[in-house]
């Protein structure tokens, strides 16, 4: 049945129902109706608000770090009221006053109805100010118009007041600074909620062996099994939304702080400016070794080099940027189409006798030699045109570079197997002395080489060394 009434509003009410009017297309009595609606859901809401004081405080801090379903969201603040933020600000003050709140809230903008910039001050009790803060924060990123969306650029807390910045941005920027600031547990709970029985074992299994699970990628696990050295890059990688080559030293350091303490790799890690220490507990020399070239690895990838030093449960990864700028200025200028070559192989080598003094081949020289191998390759490649490798031009290019270190060697090559020896280095030998870093380092260009040329798929079988005491360094490779 429908009832007809007359009443009188004021100009104050008719604006306040304009938007509902627009949004039925100038339908009077289907505004009313709605607005009618909101007030019973609202009158509800109210009412379920009326529980015990320490119970509504313990469900404000468990849904501290979450964020609102959207449909709680609209009937919390009506969307409509997103086209003016003098009558948004009313709206609250006024709800705020009923609920009993003693909340004081004041919305600035440079535009009430498409604001570009908005900042909003809230007092009162810390808790209910944060929520407010969420819930209002979400709010406006998600019902401001896709062409100007507002997002979060500061949040400053002053005890009992609370003030968020929030600015024109883009839509996926806005989300992901709301998540940031008030959603941080939201993918978490998510996460949970949609595999309740797997988390659950997975964090009894935690709490039982005390934090002794250790939790890896897939990837790095199977290395680990095919015997190789892991790196890890995949983890830090999706952490950091980017290339490994792409993230700040700074920033490295943090990440891998992050994932080897959560993953439980180690116990502990520490960050002493460019300096990192890690804590372990492995009692297995092998098993800190592989940990020990596996960070190397990941620091090398990141476009760092690294020594490290390990005692019994302690890895010290202390960075080389002597090292790495030279490296830099070597594959910048190593080009076997250049007529410097020589010169700059005469630096490299020169460079390598200045770190004579240290009492153990550092590690980082393994990742300098197999880097510079790899950009040999890449230059003649590029140089002749080649599109893949096979074991006859693998001798003519490593002929090239042994004719320009001033090397005797010879090559025989059959079927699926190459011989390479070398009879006479002289950047090597010095009268009857070897010096065992440029000879670790030549090796792991060769290494280096081999492994831009064939990949995992050539053997080699080291039969003579001339720094293990030989007369000539000489080794098998073997291809498929």
């Amino acid at each position: 049945m429908i009832v007809t009434r007359h009443i009188s509003l004021d100009r104050d009410c008719i604006d306040k129902m304009e938007p509902y009017v627009e949004k039925h297309k100038g339908n009077f009595s289907a505004a009313v109706r709605e607005i009618i609606d909101r007030a019973g859901k609202y009158s509800s809401l109210k009412n379920s608000l009326a529980i015990d004081s320490s119970m509504f405080k313990w469900m404000l801090s468990e849904i501290d770090g979450r964020l609102v379903p959207d449909n709680i969201l609209d009937e919390m603040i009506d969307p409509l009221l997103i086209n003016s933020m003098k009558r948004l600000e009313e709206n609250l003050k006024c709800r705020f006053n009923e609920l009993e709140w003693d909340i004081g809230i004041t919305i600035k903008s440079d535009n009430d109805a498409s604001p570009s910039d908005v900042l909003i001050e809230l007092t009162g009790p810390s808790q209910k100010i944060k929520f407010i803060c969420a819930i209002l924060s979400q709010y406006l990123v998600k019902n401001s118009p896709e062409h100007a969306s507002l997002g979060i650029e500061s949040v400053s807390n002053f005890s009992d007041c609370l003030k968020i910045e929030m600015s024109r941005s883009n839509k996926k920027d806005a989300q992901n600074s709301l998540c940031n600031h008030f959603g941080e547990m939201d993918d978490v709970v998510r996460a949970i909620k949609s595999r309740p029985a797997f988390w659950k074992t997975l964090i009894d299994g935690h709490l039982l062996s005390n934090y002794s699970m250790v939790t890896v990628h897939r990837n790095y696990f199977e290395d680990l099994l095919a015997g190789k050295i892991p790196m890890g890059e995949i983890t830090i990688e999706t952490l950091a939304k980017k290339p490994i080559q792409e993230i700040p030293l700074k920033e490295m350091l943090l990440l891998i702080k992050e994932v080897y303490e959560i993953s439980r790799v180690v116990d502990r890690v520490e960050i002493d400016k460019e300096s990192i220490i890690l804590f372990h507990n492995y009692r297995n020399g092998e098993v800190i070794d592989k940990l020990k070239k596996s960070l190397i690895a990941l620091l090398e990838a990141n476009g760092h080099l690294y020594d490290a030093k390990s005692t019994a449960n302690m890895i010290v990864l202390t960075h080389r940027p002597d090292v790495g700028i030279k490296i830099n200025e070597i594959i910048n200028n190593l080009k076997i189409s250049n007529n410097r070559m020589d010169q700059e192989l005469i630096m490299f080598m020169a460079f390598l006798k200045g770190l004579k003094n240290m009492p153990d081949i550092p590690l980082s020289l393994t990742f300098l030699g197999r880097r510079i191998g790899k950009s040999l390759m890449q230059e003649y490649e590029r140089e002749k045109g080649i599109k893949s490798w096979n074991l006859e031009a693998f001798q003519n290019a490593f002929g090239v570079i042994d004719s320009r270190l001033h090397r005797e060697s010879g090559w025989k090559l059959e079927k699926n197997s190459l011989l390479y020896t070398v009879r006479k280095c002289n950047i090597v030998t010095d009268g009857n002395n070897v010096d065992k870093y440029i000879c670790h380092s030549i090796r792991e260009t060769f290494k280096g080489a081999i492994d831009y040329a064939f990949g995992n798929k050539a053997q080699m079988d080291v039969k003579n060394l001339v720094s293990h005491g030989d007369n000539f360094c000489e080794v098998l490779i073997r291809v498929p």
